[in-house]
């Protein structure tokens, strides 16, 4: 991307001079994204999520006549695509985004404000955020208010998305382009177009894409605002200080985890599809055919399959080269493949030996190092993002009445879904009385879950031992 197409925003609100216009820029910069390798990764993404992976367009190829290939159809062909991008992406997002989310502030109203904003719809679109994340690189969120006046948020596909970064790093927003399709109705005609939104802090240009170039979307509404501020009968158009769309990364290089294990998969699904090709193969063996009485190889494997015999002439006959499978290499190469695509994919394999022997907690542990790296990186950016997500929700509150808590400090935890010993914890917890509060302890007892209302039917438990006792004694005094 160059200099001048980097400033696009800055360059249409000081009204400077540029070569090309407004909309020859982002045609350009449409151009330059359909053919951006990062786009394709995430197609690539979403493809194998959803199991549509290479090896379902695989053909079995032979030479034919001329020594030009061709497709053998008359082999076994099978295509057998394996789980395992959708597995690690499943087990990253249940692993840190399956909790709710913890908001720690020491402004009480504020706190209660915010959990409310965040509540199981949010948890809900977080989940969803952290799919197209890992599988596209990064997700994108928009912020808009819906029909009944209620900040809302919405996941907009990435592919659909071109970030203008105002910095090197990709943290500030100058401008967003979003294209994608819709399905409208011509006469009785249904026919697919292509729209275009160009976002700053100015508001939104719409247009719309066909074959000669673009052109306003007089439909939509070729400009609008954010929003509009509605009070009695009045409408005030209003715009955010920001583009009203926040990025939520994967990692800081905003590659998605089919970069680092299509390989790995791609080679797997192929020794597993020709493996079982081969066993479909195996009983047809290969044929040594000694005086023949027939006229082609086609009428000789007709008359094997219906007949189960075939005819041949004088001292003819008719032997069986066997074709053996090495199990073992085809065994040891695909375990190997497996242990690759876990390590790299940094995920636990579940199916592993380590897991059938209960395992204790500092074992668990180290099966969940490379997932605890992984979702280290995800938590931290995850973390910026909503802090930038936050910003909205503060100007938000200011503009209610409800009030001005900028100036406050949030820290947003990622509960992690892990997988412990819960003897090894809970000895630990025991032996941990009078050395750490009570409440730590009751917040990583396993079968806790939610630390406050616990700590209260505590207390309760306490007062009513403390009362039965005082009543026994009271007895006892009576009677003695």
């Amino acid at each position: 991307m160059t200099p001048e197409m980097q400033n696009i925003a800055a360059i249409l609100r000081a009204g400077a001079a540029s070569a090309m216009g407004i909309e020859e820029i982002i045609q350009q910069e449409i151009s330059d994204w359909k053919r951006d390798p990062l786009r394709k990764l995430m197609l690539i993404g979403e493809q194998y999520y959803g199991l549509d992976h290479d090896v379902l367009k695989h053909k079995r190829m032979t030479i034919g006549e001329g020594g030009i290939p061709i497709e053998a159809i008359h082999l076994a062909n099978n295509k057998l695509p394996h789980g395992f991008v959708r597995k690690l992406v499943d087990q990253k997002v249940g692993y840190l985004l399956s909790k709710p989310l913890s908001i720690q502030t020491e402004n009480i109203s504020y706190e209660d404000l915010l959990k409310d904003f965040f509540s199981k719809s949010f948890l809900r679109l977080l989940q969803s955020v952290g799919r197209e994340a890992i599988n596209k690189g990064k997700a994108w969120v928009h912020v808009y208010y819906n029909p009944e006046g209620v900040l809302s948020l919405k996941r907009i596909p990435s592919e659909e998305c071109i970030p203008l970064w105002r910095d090197a790093a990709h943290t500030e927003l100058d401008a967003l382009i979003r294209v994608y399709e819709v399905e409208v109705y011509e006469g009785k005609m249904k026919k697919t177009i292509k729209k275009i939104e160009f976002w700053d802090t100015t508001g939104v240009y719409r247009y719309v894409l066909d074959g000669v170039g673009m052109s306003p979307d007089i439909e939509a509404g070729d400009r609008g605002t954010h929003f509009t501020f509605v009070e009695g009968d009045n409408e005030l158009p209003m715009n955010w200080q920001r583009v009203p769309f926040v990025c939520f990364k994967y990692h800081e290089d905003e590659l998605p985890l089919v970069k680092f294990v299509q390989a790995l998969v791609d080679d797997y699904d192929r020794k597993k599809s020709d493996n079982s090709n081969n066993l479909d193969d195996l009983p047809n063996s290969i044929y040594v055919i000694k005086n023949y009485d027939g006229q082609d190889l086609g009428e000789f494997r007709r008359n094997l399959s219906v007949f189960r015999a075939v005819k041949v002439m004088d001292d003819g006959g008719v032997d069986t080269l066997s074709l053996d499978i090495d199990t073992e290499a085809y065994k040891t190469h695909q375990d190997m493949n497996r242990k690759d695509i876990y390590e790299f994919g940094r995920g636990v394999d579940t199916q592993s030996d380590k897991f059938g022997n209960s395992p204790s907690g500092i074992a668990l542990k180290f099966l969940y190092q490379d997932l605890d790296l992984d979702a280290n990186d995800i938590e931290t950016e995850f973390q910026a993002s909503l802090e930038q997500l936050r910003w909205f929700i503060d100007t938000h509150l200011a503009n209610s009445g409800l009030g001005d808590y900028s100036g406050e400090t949030v820290d947003f935890i990622l509960n992690r879904d892990i997988l412990i010993n819960e003897m090894d914890t809970i000895t630990n917890a025991k032996n941990s009385v009078g050395v750490i509060s009570d409440e730590t302890i009751v917040a990583n007892h396993p079968w806790v879950t939610n630390t406050q209302d616990e700590m209260k039917r505590l207390e309760s438990d306490r007062k009513k031992a403390f009362e039965d006792e005082a009543y026994m004694n009271q007895l006892n005094g009576t009677t003695a």
